[in-house]
């Protein structure tokens, strides 16, 4: 059998979820009323009930996101709501809390969220043995790394494609609670990683003024994906559960297009639902909200991945500015422009302006503002008004189930077959007087030409048989009620046909891969206490949320190093080093502080609050 490999999309609510399956998503995740780590991104059960019909009927699944820390008194409310959602046939459950896996639980599969910082291959076995039937890979790994899991784990991998990246170490990052109580694993993190910082070296001197040192590019694998799969990925996730629906729209068909044509003639691998998709744009992610892309670590470290420049999209590159004329500028490619454009292009101070296209007419722009830019600057559009525009259209992107219909006669008039890609079969029985049509002509044709007559309803008509003793009469009425009723009734067949994967959580008590956990395991109650002491954890932190040690705490771990992007790395530039920045590095933005200690050899670096104490790592 065929492995299937799933595009899988973000839906902040209904509408969106309804668009991400309508451009080619194999399966999306949304949010609950509770406990997801979007606080923004919440839906009631109704509409996730809404969801699930309409993603079955295109045997696409729909997971829901639970992956906040939970508090005690949050236990039994996030179990009565998980039984609410098993009950709505949800497909999965996007889980970072180890509590869930020790509540009373229907049989329902879980997912191990990236908040869980899975990137250990014996951690993410120890995971698979305690029921966790997929896990959702750390960004920060590369293609080795992946393979190694897969080899070692036999879990079903999920790994990001596309969007926004999170600095740190998924579940990893406290500056948000740290600076205002605002947890990141609550749902609430209030993005100090995009704020602007000035850096610091050891002598108090500033290197870079005003620059966001945190900020990096988002994430585009995308040509990646054949090697993805080979390493062992199944499900190709898209951040975005905060992005309005023309990035959903946008990145779904982008990658729909670029899956279904490695797919196509495979003979390991099949896409992951059913129906084919009809676009009426062309697709590109540089077109809807991005800060320039990167393939992250996926190909190990070779590249800047910083946006210092901004935390705001940069959008599509247009060209350079060619000079100022009057009250227009005049820009290469910039007859690509429309009227209502937004403009991005960084300023002498190495910040990002924008303008506003008030008339583009003949390669020259006539902007909101004219402000005063350097030719030869690069322009971007980060609002692109006429392909938002289309793509906001419900009928942009459509998505349609092959059928095969068969008209036939009865003892008692007629009878339509609808049979779909899947083996779903429809029948509807017609009593009606058989009369031979006038001059016995045949209306085979205009009867075919009714039937194929689909149009809103999620399918096509590919192929039509009639097969009559004689040339049969049959009003146009009796025919579009025919088919409206058959493909009515397909749809109620093929949820019905659906199933739903179950799993039931039995406990078990192998030994966790560590005998020690500190707060970055994010244990935040009684439930997940006992699950790791079940499995041999003699001593536990509690989360930093439990425990914060104002000015002290280290708030950040990551892969992303502020001295690789200066060319300062020992490692990756030794031989063009120059001289040594004097340590602590320090980013300070107004009243926040922190210092940055290197790991130069697992290579990560440490965000500390200013007062904390550590040792400088001799290079």
């Amino acid at each position: 059998m065929k492995k299937k490999i799933e595009i899988l999309a973000p839906a902040k609510n209904l509408i969106q979820g309804i668009a991400a399956i309508n451009s080619g998503a194999d399966a999306v995740y949304i949010g609950a009323p509770q406990f997801g780590a979007r606080s923004n991104a919440t839906n009631s059960i109704e509409d996730v009930a809404e969801l699930v019909k309409y993603a079955h009927l295109f045997n696409a699944q729909v997971f829901v996101v639970i992956n906040t820390i939970l508090y005690d008194n949050e236990l039994e409310t996030c179990r009565k709501m998980i039984w609410e959602l098993y009950d709505i046939k949800v497909d999965a459950l996007i889980i970072q809390d180890m509590s869930i896996l020790e509540m009373d639980l229907p049989p329902i599969v879980l997912h191990a969220s990236t908040q869980s910082n899975n990137r250990d291959a014996d951690k993410i076995k120890f995971l698979k043995d305690a029921g966790i039937k997929r896990v959702v890979l750390a960004r920060e790994l590369n293609l080795h790394q992946i393979k190694e899991i897969s080899d070692t784990a036999d879990v079903e991998l999920e790994f990001f494609v596309t969007g926004a990246l999170c600095v740190s170490f998924s579940g990893n990052c406290y500056m948000s609670v740290a600076n205002g109580e605002r947890s990141a694993n609550r749902g609430s993190c209030a993005q100090n990683c995009r704020l602007p910082y000035n850096l610091i070296d050891g002598n108090g001197d500033t290197l870079i003024k005003n620059s966001h040192l945190l900020s990096i590019k988002d994430l585009d694998v995308s040509d990646q994906i054949p090697n993805l799969i080979e390493a062992g990925i199944c499900s190709f996730k898209i951040e975005g559960r905060l992005k309005d629906v023309v990035y959903v729209k946008n990145n779904v068909s982008y990658l729909r297009q670029k899956l279904d044509s490695i797919l196509e003639g495979n003979e390991k691998y099949t896409k992951a639902s059913s129906g084919k998709c009809i676009f009426s744009f062309d697709s590109s992610l540089n077109r809807t909200f991005n800060r320039g892309y990167t393939d992250y670590f996926v190909n190990e470290r070779h590249q800047s991945i910083g946006s210092w420049e901004s935390p705001k999209s940069k959008g599509q590159y247009i060209g350079k500015l060619v000079r100022t004329v009057g009250n227009s500028y005049e820009i290469e490619n910039g007859n690509l422009l429309n009227n209502g454009d937004g403009l991005c292009y960084i300023n002498d101070d190495n910040e990002a302006e924008g303008i506003y296209v008030n008339r583009a007419e003949n390669g020259f722009v006539f902007p909101n503002v004219l402000k005063e830019i350097k030719d030869g600057t690069f322009i971007y559009r980060n609002n692109d008004a006429a392909f938002i525009k289309l793509v906001e259209r419900e009928d942009s992107a459509i998505r349609k189930i092959s059928t095969t219909l068969l008209l036939t006669e009865s003892t008692s008039g007629f009878k339509l077959t609808a049979t779909d890609e899947d083996g779903n079969t429809s029948k509807v029985l017609l009593d009606h007087p058989k009369e031979p049509t006038k001059n016995n002509e045949s209306i085979e044709d205009n009867i075919r030409i009714q039937l194929a007559k689909t149009g809103f309803t999620p399918y096509t008509a590919d192929e039509i048989t009639i097969q009559f003793s004689e040339n049969w009469f049959l009003p146009i009425s009796k025919i579009n009620e025919m088919r409206r009723l058959v493909y009515e009734q397909l749809s109620t067949i093929r949820i019905e046909n659906y199933k739903v994967e179950e799993h039931q959580i039995v406990k078990t008590s192998h030994p966790y891969p560590e005998a020690k956990l500190d707060f970055m395991y994010n244990v935040s109650n009684k439930m997940a206490r006992k699950f790791y002491e079940r499995h041999g954890v003699t001593e536990i932190e509690k989360a930093f949320e439990l425990q914060w040690d104002p000015g002290k705490s280290r708030v950040m771990t990551t892969k992303y190093c502020i001295k690789y992007e200066l060319e300062k790395c020992p490692k990756y530039h030794k031989d063009t080093l120059g001289v040594k920045v004097k340590e602590p590095l320090v980013l300070k933005q107004g009243e926040l502080e922190y210092k940055l200690k290197f790991n130069c050899k697992p290579c990560e670096m440490e965000i500390w609050e200013k007062d904390a104490e550590f040792e400088i790592e001799e290079d």
